[in-house]
């Protein structure tokens, strides 16, 4: 089963990460935030991926293509160019499909011109910019059971600030630091049956706003309860708050 990987957008909100490389380049501890997600889906055994490329592309076409060089090590013999690599590494049976989808091109366009790449009748995506701790067995088993055409992650969402309960005196009877708030929210990790291709127009098709609306009024949209942790690298402020959670052993999403 393949996971296709959105990882053509601009991000513009991390423009100090994002001005000479790609957000899914874009490293916590050191690797990349698109490896860390193949991690996650490796861990339950789908290592059959397809990013969809966009802007600076061509960069993660050369982090892949020197991959084996970059982590493992070798011999060379200069002239001829000759290689003996020496060991291996954990991401040996990874299968990785590159193809570009456009520079501007929208999310739902970019899994419709992933569908010649697709040949089971269902398969997985999501961002190349966000991690969770999810099972994602669980979550595939969920989409099966349910048989809706999409199966959409939600999670609930945490506020950024402390809440205050005031009382008619002004004084403060309870503090919640980031307390959990009403609601859910879109947290990627999608499953699709091949369905879904016909809710999917051109390259301006944004796939959160029509094409989801309209598979929720058909009835063909499924929500998958994420009860983890969740983290979308959106911003600088998130970008350091992910790296302190890695060097600080608290990556929850590290369940390889």
């Amino acid at each position: 089963m393949k996971t296709i990987i959105l990882c053509g957008g601009m991000g513009t909100r991390l423009r100090e990460e994002t001005e000479h490389r790609p957000k899914p380049l874009v490293e916590i501890g050191g690797k990349p935030i698109l490896w860390h997600i193949m991690k996650i889906y490796a861990h339950y055994g789908f290592k059959d991926f397809a990013l969809c490329l966009g802007y600076k592309g061509n960069l993660i076409k050369q982090y892949f293509l020197e991959y084996e060089t970059m982590n493992r090590n070798f011999e060379i013999e200069l002239g001829t160019n000759k290689i003996q690599f020496y060991g291996k590494h954990d991401e040996q049976d990874f299968h990785v499909s590159l193809i570009d989808t456009g520079l501007e091109t929208m999310t739902g366009g970019r899994i419709k011109r992933m569908k010649p790449y697709i040949t089971d009748d269902i398969f997985m995506v999501t961002y190349g910019d966000s991690v969770a701790d999810i099972d994602i067995t669980k979550l595939l088993q969920f989409h099966e059971s349910h048989g809706c055409a999409a199966t959409i992650t939600v999670v609930k969402p945490t506020s950024r600030f402390g809440v205050l309960q005031i009382d008619e005196k002004n004084k403060v009877t309870k503090f919640d630091e980031k307390p959990t708030l009403e609601g859910s929210i879109n947290a990627g990790f999608y499953v699709f049956n091949r369905k879904v291709f016909d809710y999917l127009s051109d390259d301006t098709c944004v796939l959160e706003r029509t094409p989801l609306m309209n598979l929720a009024k058909d009835g063909e949209l499924c929500a998958y309860h994420h009860p983890g942790t969740f983290n979308a690298m959106d911003t600088y402020r998130d970008y350091l708050e992910l790296n302190n959670l890695w060097n600080s052993n608290k990556a929850k999403w590290k369940i390889w």
